[in-house]
Order: C-alpha cells, then sequence, then structure tokens
C-alpha cells in the first residue's frame, strides 16, 4: 500500500470517530442520547437511513454476487419502493405520535410484555449477525491490500464505532452516517469509470461480453418460474417486500431515525428519500460486479484462481491492483464508510433496546411525572424553533441521578452489542457468501415479528392467547425451513428466504383465525 493511501485512509477513519465524538455532551440525557433531540433535518436522516442499507454487505457482497452470477440479488432492491410508501403514510405518523422510541412498546400494549421481549429479542439476535457481517467484510479488503489479520482488524474496527457511537449517541451516528453516505457514492462512481473505460473496446465492451458469458447473461435477474427452493425472481421480490416492509415498520434502527427528524413532513421525506435512493446505488455495486467479470475477461490483468474462488474478495482484490494511488485509499475509506455508519447504527439501537425494553421495566422501576402534550404547538425555547405537526409526545421528567443512570446504562450496553458483534465477525470468516449468509441469518432471526406487528395494526381485537400462538406456529415454520435442507429431514424443502414470508403468514393467519374461533365460542 502506497504511503498516499494510507495517510487518506487513516485521516478519514479517524475522522470519523473525532467527527463522532464531537458530539459529546456532557449533561446529556438518555432521551438525547437516543432520540437525537428531535432536532435533525430530513435530508440527513435520509441520508443516514440510506447509508443503513448500503453496508459493506452492498459494498463488497452485491459486486460479488454480480460477478460470479448474475443480478437476481437486485430483485430485493425493487421491492424497497413499497416498503418507502407504506412507512411515508403510515408508519411515520403512528411512531411519531407513539410517545416511545421503542418500536416495540405498541406489542406490549396490543398483547401484552410477552410480545415486546419476543419481538425486541428478534431485532437484537438479528442486529448482532448484521454487525458480525459488517464487520466480516470490513476486514476483508484490509487483509488483501495489506495482508493485516482479519481479527486485528475486526478488534480495532469495533473499537472505534464502539467509541464514537457512546460518545455521541444518536445525532453523531446520523451526521456520520449522512457524510459517509455521500463518500461512498462518490467512490463507487468512480471505480465504475475506471472499469468501463478501461475496455479495450470501449465502456459498451463491458455489457457485451457480460451479456454473453458462458455462465449465462449477467444481468438476469433471476428465473421467473414457481420453484420455491432455489433463489428465483418471485422468492427475492417476496423475500424483498417482508424484510424491507419489516425494516420500515417495526426495525428499531429506522423508528429511531423517525423520532430523530424535526417535523412530521421531515421524517416522511426522510423514509421515502432514503428508500429511493437505495435503487439506483445499489443498481450501481451490481453493474461494477459484471463491470469486474468483464474486465477480468477480457484479459486486462490476471485474476489469481483462490480471488476468483471468493467472489467477496473480488473487488477489493481489484482496487488493490487496479486503481491508481490515492484512489484506493478512497475506495477503501468508501467501504470503512458504509460498514461504520451501518455498525453504528446497530450499536446505538440495540443499546436503546436494552434500556428500554429490559433495563427500565425490570430493573428501573422508579416513579416519573410525564408531560403530555397533545394538539399544542412545541415551542423549543432555546433554539427558537417550532414543531407545529407533533400533536402527541411526551417526556419523562426524572431526577438529575436517574437519568445519569439511564445514560451510563446505554453506553454499557453499546459496549457489550459492539464486543458481540465482533465475535461474530470472527466467527464468520469461514463463509463462503456473505450474501447468502446475511439473507439467512435475517430471514431466520427476524422471527416472523412483522406478523405480530400486522396483527396488532388490524382494526379486530385480537386475542392475547391467540396471538401468542400464532407466534408459537410461526417459530415452528421457521425452524423447519431453517432446518430441513441443513439436517436432511423428510418432506419439502424450501428456500431459507423464505423464512420470514412463511413465518410471518403463519403468525398472522393463526392469529387472526385463532380469535374468530374463540370469539365464536364465546
Amino acid at each position: 500500500m502506497h504511503v498516499i493511501d494510507f495517510v487518506v485512509f487513516i485521516v478519514f477513519t479517524l475522522g470519523v470517530v473525532v467527527f463522532g465524538c464531537s458530539f459529546f455532551k456532557k449533561g446529556s440525557s438518555a432521551e438525547e442520547f437516543t432520540s437525537a433531540g428531535h432536532s435533525i433535518p430530513g435530508w440527513v436522516v435520509g441520508m443516514s437511513i440510506f447509508a443503513t442499507y448500503v453496508s459493506s454487505i452492498s459494498y463488497i457482497g452485491y459486486p460479488g454476487k454480480a460477478f460470479a452470477a448474475d443480478w437476481n440479488a437486485f430483485v430485493f432492491s425493487l421491492s424497497i419502493p413499497i416498503a418507502s410508501y407504506f412507512a411515508a403514510k403510515y408508519f411515520v405518523p403512528f411512531y411519531r405520535h407513539s410517545g416511545s422510541v421503542s418500536a416495540y412498546t405498541f406489542l406490549e400494549e396490543k398483547f401484552g410484555a410477552w410480545a415486546r421481549l419476543y419481538a425486541s429479542a428478534c431485532y437484537l439476535l438479528t442486529q448482532i449477525a448484521r454487525m458480525g457481517s459488517i464487520l466480516y467484510l470490513l476486514a476483508v479488503p484490509m487483509y488483501i491490500l495489506m495482508g493485516w489479520d482479519m481479527h486485528t482488524v475486526i478488534i480495532q474496527t469495533s473499537i472505534g464505532i464502539i467509541i464514537y457511537s457512546m460518545m455521541g449517541g444518536l445525532k453523531a451516528v446520523i451526521w456520520a452516517d449522512a457524510i459517509q453516505g455521500l463518500i461512498l457514492i462518490g467512490g463507487a462512481l468512480l471505480c465504475l469509470g475506471i472499469l468501463m473505460f478501461s475496455m479495450p473496446e470501449g465502456p459498451m465492451q463491458t455489457f457485451e461480453l457480460a451479456a454473453h458469458s458462458p455462465m449465462g447473461n449477467k444481468f438476469s435477474l433471476g428465473a421467473f418460474t414457481s420453484d420455491l427452493t432455489t433463489s428465483t425472481f418471485w422468492v427475492c421480490l417476496i423475500y424483498g417486500i417482508f424484510i424491507n416492509l419489516q425494516n420500515y415498520g417495526i426495525d428499531q434502527n429506522y423508528v429511531q431515525r423517525y423520532h430523530a427528524a424535526k417535523t412530521d413532513k421531515d421524517a416522511k421525506f426522510s423514509a421515502l428519500f432514503g428508500g429511493y435512493l437505495f435503487i439506483p446505488v445499489s443498481a450501481l455495486f451490481f453493474l461494477i460486479g459484471s463491470a469486474l467479470y468483464s474486465y477480468y475477461e477480457a484479459g486486462i490483468a490476471p485474476l489469481p484462481a483462490e480471488i476468483q474462488a471468493k467472489p467477496d474478495y473480488v473487488f477489493p482484490y481489484f482496487i488493490v491492483n487496479g486503481l491508481p494511488v490515492g484512489l484506493r485509499g478512497l475506495l477503501i475509506a468508501s467501504i470503512f464508510a458504509a460498514g461504520m455508519s451501518t455498525v453504528s447504527t446497530s450499536v446505538t439501537s440495540a443499546a436503546t433496546i436494552i434500556l428500554t425494553d429490559y433495563v427500565r421495566p425490570f430493573f428501573l422501576k422508579v416513579r416519573s411525572e410525564w408531560r403530555e402534550v397533545r394538539g399544542k404547538r412545541i415551542v423549543q425555547t432555546q433554539t427558537e424553533a417550532t414543531d407545529t405537526s407533533l400533536t402527541s409526545h411526551s417526556l419523562p421528567l426524572t431526577s438529575k441521578k436517574h437519568q445519569k443512570l439511564e445514560l451510563a446504562i446505554v453506553r454499557l450496553s453499546s459496549f457489550g452489542v459492539g464486543l458481540l458483534g465482533a465475535c461474530i465477525a470472527i466467527a464468520m470468516l469461514s463463509v463462503e457468501s456473505i450474501i447468502d449468509a446475511w439473507w439467512t441469518l435475517s430471514s431466520i432471526f427476524s422471527g416472523g415479528m412483522l406478523g405480530l406487528f400486522l396483527l396488532g395494526c388490524i382494526p379486530q381485537t385480537i386475542n392475547r392467547w391467540a396471538a401468542l400462538a400464532g407466534c408459537f406456529a410461526g417459530i415452528v415454520v421457521i425452524a423447519w425451513i431453517s432446518l430441513a435442507s441443513l439436517w436432511n429431514l423428510p418432506g419439502l424443502h424450501l428456500h431459507p428466504y423464505l423464512a420470514i414470508v412463511l413465518g410471518t403468514t403463519v403468525i398472522f393467519l393463526t392469529g387472526f383465525l385463532a380469535t374468530i374461533i374463540v370469539a365464536k365460542r364465546k
């Protein structure tokens, strides 16, 4: 690695950590730490939502997927407009007026404490798995670039992310996300331009070679068959619809950002802006993967067999060997930008859930007065800012000692969650495709909690025991789909991506039908 590349990378990485730490406020509270004081502009929140989507999984995994196969995984991105619309129309107003920063308070009100604990536990498992996947992908380019030990890179990167997440809270995470999002888009565009204009016959040769590959059309979105055992177009689309509805509807990462925006209008804009921006940028990453295939197929540079066998390594290998001095450091920095933004988001949101759903209800049972503001204008006298759209909001008025204790707990939780994510990343060093591993874990750990959320949203009152029975049935279905192929069990073997689809459907239908049966018997 040239000294210029090293300087660019180090300056950027340390700059992000210092920038995040600059948001440290001595007299802060847990409320401000977890909701950023409801003071962030809509476009910044939208960039943060986008940066949360574009993690290292996208930056390295998508090009690796397109290089080795096709654009089938891009179908996932095509489902985002549906989820973004529902978020702006229904989810944002609902959570903005709920009075709680936790996405799962609503479930407790509907079905009892067990529902909140079930959904929050599924969320925590999903976020820890996600952090592990991303930290692993952050270590890959440094291993290829400089031969650094991947364990060391994972641990050191985790420490940096944990520090600024603990110091600055959600405000630091959101502003850092916005800056990192701009950098990663610029880095990806530069890389694609170099790949396409390096082709001997010009940029169009990229499309010709990729479209006529011996393995088939590299731009294919997958088979349009009804086969549910492989990753067809329809399997990816249905998976994307369910997972994105879950992201926007019940994922703490997104719910906290709805609360962080200044007004309802800003929050709605952020949901649409962040989701729609991801579509062209994800297409950019898949195009990089196709361009990488054409680049090496044209014989411009050799590709070692050991790198070709690990598709996730191809893009980092090109960065090391195919980019000029200076740009290498920028691209590595942009990959780190993608990963750091997503991991810091997961750290902060998971710490918030630990405080609001576990520590407060069970370990901090103290009397708190609540100030209710309904149908009135909230005037922030210090900043002379007003919010005429926030019609219901609750703020805890607790002692300073209690606020300091909560802030210490949420920061300690940030440290613990970050440490667990690093352990999962080390355990993932042997996986072949990080996209497949992450999507499978996400589908399983989500636990069909979207089904429980949808049960709570329908007008008809759902029996609590019926909802519990639905969750139990959904867990059984998810376990079957997850283990049938692994253990070679008899019967139908479905693709693991369908775990969240069928789990959600079974929970919803079982809870709904069981409620009707109980009502008729009564």
